[in-house]
């Protein structure tokens, strides 16, 4: 999963931002010299802000020791600043659970105090503490709350970013047009104040959301600027974390050339960071670049690194992937024992995540009963129906996690189900095209040796027929009735004979087998157009000395002559064309009439034998037939040919 930039946005405004550049000991000095007033509470929160980000043991002491004073003298704004100091070092540390718990009484206190500006941080801490736990349902709720309060008390400077912070709980639940659109907000408001202290993590998680709408040119570009705007900061960790975000991307357009580039560039800059989970995910996208480049040897090397540090980390989203691309090394390597192996590796990384997943559900869900049956001992000594209660609620937390448990493994199975159904629906497909391409052709050779009969056969004794008359004409006294009678009776043979060619040549035209595909179809054109029944334009492109399998061949000329026999017979059209396009791999055919039209849906209904024969032919070249037409605007019939 990719991951958006976690922003601290108003953490915190406490009055000690100027602290951390303090020098410690200075600020130590004075507290020696201090009265037991509020000076000193707010004395103790700047020294612990000073060591809140490399030493929070130290910063624990002396938010301790403000704690202890601000109660003693009841310094309500004291106690304010250390439940909410408190919740960024808890925050800092990871414990989210006590950083939430402490950001709850920071909200508590900053409301007692009725002060709109502390409010307004708060709530936006306590929102990222809840994205951070994953609850991005609650972490939206109160960036909202802090909002309407940032409006209500028109504190411009604020919005962008507010905007920004709720821009990424929209990410957080996938709904990234909103996301955009509240950055695009956030972006606008800083031209316009320069309020932003972040101005290039907008831009980069513009283009996470642009890449997760697929929308990777869009994405490449804010990845650009976010980039510029980084180092114009002297940002490293968002200019490496963006340089990954753009190799994922150039993976994507599967433009492997330049993913290396930039995961070139995110690697140097993790090793200046020494973020080893940088690193291997760094090393990770080298080795993923250099392995569909081709280079299997790079990619070996990349890869083993990227194993090595994931391993000694236990960075299990990074050794997930790491082992999937080293199934894929070694099985070009040709050691598909390895391969199998951290094929099998990558799978129970992936199982056990699920697993925690689980487990971490099923902890929530028993941390809430736990929270409920607490709350209920205190009212169970007063009432009966509290009891109940309780009990009610272990019976609701017990089935959620037995539906969670239930739902996984019905979806294990309905997968392993559609998986065996498609495999079984690709046989049976396959098995009937065997068997259409096997009619298909017995029906040709057929056709074949049908004309070959009626040309040599029927056609040789009708000439001879026709021959031995005229041979008797010229021996015979006729009066000149029987006379016209007699050429009559000759004029019906010759066009029997006729008659007889046309239908051997329709069953197969000789100039398919001897000239090819184009100028088969010309000649059936022209046939038609010179016969009067409908007025034919034939038009093609790229068959011009394309040399056509003869399957295929008479595939196509077999569905277009079945199209115009079927305009001829039900259209009533006048004209008629015929377009024939050749490309690599596909075949196009478009066939229009100007006739009557006609209701599709009775195609879907019940087809006619020759509307089966063309989905027949499409189907037996794996081709896709599409028909419109409207009664009294002609019908359009185009058909694509995967060849």
């Amino acid at each position: 999963m990719r991951k958006i930039f976690y922003i601290l946005i108003l953490l915190i405004s406490t009055g000690n931002a100027k602290a951390q550049f303090e020098n410690k000991d200075s600020l130590i000095r004075l507290l020696s010299t201090a009265k037991e007033d509020t000076g000193k509470v707010m004395l103790l929160l700047r020294i612990a802000d000073a060591y809140e980000a490399n030493n929070q043991d130290s910063s624990i002491y002396y938010l301790e020791e403000s704690k202890q004073l601000s109660g003693q003298l009841k310094f309500k704004k004291g106690l304010y600043h250390y439940y909410a100091q408190s919740a960024i070092v808890s925050y800092t540390k990871g414990n989210y659970d006590q950083a939430l718990l402490q950001s709850n009484e920071a909200l508590s206190a900053a409301r007692e105090l009725k002060d709109s500006n502390l409010i307004i941080n708060t709530l936006a801490n306590t929102g990222i503490v809840y994205q951070y736990l994953g609850q991005f349902d609650k972490q939206l709720e109160y960036c909202l709350q802090a909002l309407a309060l940032i409006e209500r008390k028109d504190q411009k400077k604020k919005l962008s970013s507010m905007y920004q912070n709720i821009a990424n709980a929209y990410y957080n639940l996938s709904q990234f047009h909103r996301s955009i659109g509240f950055l695009l907000l956030s972006l606008e408001l800083h031209r316009q104040t320069g309020s932003n202290a972040y101005p290039n993590r907008i831009y980069a998680t513009l283009g996470q959301s642009y890449a997760m709408l697929k929308n990777t040119d869009s994405a490449l570009c804010y990845y650009t600027i976010a980039i510029d705007e980084s180092i114009k900061l002297n940002d490293k960790y968002a200019v490496a974390a963006v340089y990954g975000y753009m190799a994922n991307t150039y993976a994507d357009r599967y433009e492997f050339k330049k993913m290396l580039e930039v995961s070139e560039r995110s690697l140097k800059l993790s090793e200046e960071l020494q973020s080893n989970q940088m690193l291997a995910s760094s090393l990770y996208n080298i080795a993923y670049a250099n392995y569909f480049t081709g280079n299997n040897m790079a990619a070996r090397q990349h890869i083993d690194k990227a194993m090595e540090i994931a391993v000694k980390d236990s960075l299990k989203d990074e050794l997930k992937n790491i082992y999937t691309v080293l199934s894929y090394i070694t099985a070009r390597e040709g050691d598909f024992k390895m391969s199998l192996w951290a094929k099998q590796k990558s799978d129970s990384i992936q199982q056990a995540m699920l697993n925690e997943q689980v487990i971490q559900t099923t902890a929530e869900l028993e941390k809430k009963y736990e929270s409920a049956k607490k709350d209920n001992q205190i009212i169970l000594q007063q009432s009966q129906l509290e009891k109940r209660k309780v009990l009610n609620y272990i019976l609701i937390g017990s089935a959620a996690v037995l539906l969670i448990l239930s739902f996984l493994a019905y979806r294990n199975y309905n997968q392993k189900k559609k998986l065996q159904q498609q495999r079984i629906s690709e046989l049976e497909t396959l098995q009937q095209l065997t068997a259409t391409g096997a009619v298909l052709k017995g029906e040709e050779q057929e056709r074949t040796r049908l004309a070959k009969d009626l040309h040599d056969g029927l056609g040789g004794m009708l000439s001879g027929i026709k021959y031995s008359l005229n041979t008797m004409k010229g021996n015979l006294i006729m009066t000149p009735e029987n006379n016209q009678a007699f050429e009559r009776s000759i004029d019906m043979l010759d066009s029997s004979i006729q008659e007889m060619r046309r239908v051997a040549h329709n069953m197969m035209p000789e100039a398919l087998v001897k000239f090819g595909l184009d100028t088969a179809m010309k000649d059936f054109c022209n046939d038609i157009s010179k016969s009067g029944a409908l007025q034919i334009s034939y038009q093609s492109i790229g068959l011009e000395n394309e040399m056509v399998e003869q399957t295929t061949a008479i595939t196509i000329y077999r569905i277009v002559q079945e199209l115009i026999n079927n305009t001829m017979k039900h259209a009533a059209a006048k004209t008629a064309i015929v377009q024939v396009t050749k490309s690599v791999n596909q075949f196009a055919i478009t066939v229009e009439d100007d006739g009557t039209g006609f209701d599709t849906a009775i195609l879907k209904q019940s087809g006619g034998i020759g509307w089966n024969n063309i989905r027949n032919r499409v189907e037996f070249l794996k081709g896709t037939l599409d028909v419109r037409s409207e009664k009294e605007k002609g019908t359009s019939v185009h058909i694509e040919l995967n060849v």
